[in-house]
C-alpha cells in the first residue's frame, strides 16, 4: 500500500526536524530546507528525499512543486525571529521575517494547491504564541505570524475539502530560541522551555488525527 507523502519545511534542524522523526514511521516524506550536509544527514536517517530549496526563491519552489502530483500533507515550521523596538527594527528585518515566516509558507501552499486537492491533504502552519499576542519587542516577528495565522484562516474556509491547522506553542529549546535570548541579552536555559519533541509530538497527533476531525488550532504553553 503506498504510503501518505508528507512534506516539512525547515526540517534540517529544530521542530521541523523533530516533526519529521515523528512522520517518518507512518509516512514518506521531502524534508524542506535549503540545500545543506545537514539536511542530506536527516535524509539519509530517515529514508527521506530533500525538497531542497530557498523558499524565498519562487520559481526555485514553483519548479519543485510542480513534480509533486498528490501531497497528503504540507508541514511549515521553516522560520527566522529577529527581536527588539519598534525604534531600532529596520525595514530589512521586516522584509526578512514576512518574506520567511509568512511570503515563503503562501507561496509554498499556492502551488501545491493541486497536489492537496488531489489527496484531500492536510495544511499544518506552525505559529507561534506571537501569532496570539503582540509584545514589547516583537512587533516585526509577531505581524508575521498574525498574518500566517489570517492565511491559515482563509485557506481553511477557501479550501473546505483540506485540513488547515495552526499550531501555536510558547517558546521553545532550539537553536532558533538560543539566538533570541542573545538578543535580548539573556543567559540561555532550556528550563521553562517546550522541548521541540513535544511541540513535534502535537503536530503528528494533528495529522494522524482521523479524518471526521478537523484540528483548526493547537495552542502549546509550557507548564
Amino acid at each position: 500500500m503506498t504510503r501518505p507523502l508528507a512534506l516539512v519545511t525547515g526540517a534540517s534542524r529544530g521542530v521541523g526536524a523533530e516533526i519529521a522523526r515523528q512522520l517518518a514511521p507512518t509516512h514518506d516524506l521531502l524534508l524542506g530546507a535549503r540545500p545543506s550536509e545537514r539536511l542530506e544527514t536527516l535524509a539519509t536517517e530517515l529514508g527521506a528525499r530533500t525538497f531542497a530549496v530557498d523558499l524565498a526563491d519562487h520559481a526555485a519552489v514553483a519548479g519543485l512543486a510542480a513534480a509533486i502530483p498528490r501531497l497528503d500533507v504540507l508541514v511549515h515550521s521553516a522560520g527566522v525571529a529577529s527581536i527588539g523596538p519598534v525604534e531600532t527594527t529596520t525595514a530589512s528585518q521586516w522584509r526578512e521575517m514576512f518574506e520567511v515566516n509568512l511570503l515563503g509558507a503562501v507561496e509554498l501552499t499556492r502551488v501545491l494547491l493541486p497536489a492537496l486537492r488531489a489527496a484531500r491533504g492536510h495544511v499544518v502552519f506552525l505559529n507561534s504564541g506571537a501569532g496570539k499576542r503582540a509584545n514589547p519587542g516583537w512587533s516585526a516577528y509577531a505581524a508575521s505570524k498574525f498574518g500566517l495565522a489570517a492565511f491559515a484562516d482563509a485557506l481553511r474556509l477557501e479550501e473546505q475539502d483540506l485540513r488547515v491547522t495552526s499550531v501555536f506553542p510558547g517558546r521553545i529549546d532550539t537553536e532558533m530560541q538560543q539566538g533570541i535570548y542573545a538578543q535580548e541579552g539573556r543567559d540561555y536555559s532550556p528550563t521553562g522551555l517546550l522541548r521541540a519533541s513535544t511541540v513535534a509530538a502535537a503536530v503528528a497527533s494533528a495529522v494522524r488525527a482521523p479524518g471526521d476531525a478537523h484540528p483548526t488550532e493547537v495552542v502549546l504553553r509550557p507548564r
